[in-house]
């Protein structure tokens, strides 16, 4: 394993975590705006329908997906503008 990829486990963990973070409260506010309800409906909340659980999961995981890509990306090419190597 390359020395730039070790060097970088530590950092990808904390934008991973920072993304996480991220993507929670984006996730939060666009819920408020299309649920018109603070708080999304879980998978096993009896009192919401299967519609309502499912567009909050795809909406969730598409959220999650963009901004884990987003950061991911700005972290490998920040990366490389320190090391000059990419680190994936």
């Amino acid at each position: 394993m390359k020395a730039s990829k070790i060097a970088y486990k530590p950092v990808g963990l904390a934008l991973g975590a920072t993304s996480g973070m991220i993507a929670g409260a984006a996730f939060k506010k666009a819920w408020k705006m299309i649920g018109h309800d603070d708080d999304a409906p879980d998978a096993t909340d009896e009192q919401r329908t299967w519609q309502e659980v499912l567009i909050a999961a795809a909406l969730q995981g598409a959220i999650f997906s963009v901004v884990k890509a987003a950061v991911d990306r700005a972290g490998a090419a920040t990366t490389r503008r320190l090391t000059g190597t990419w680190p994936g």
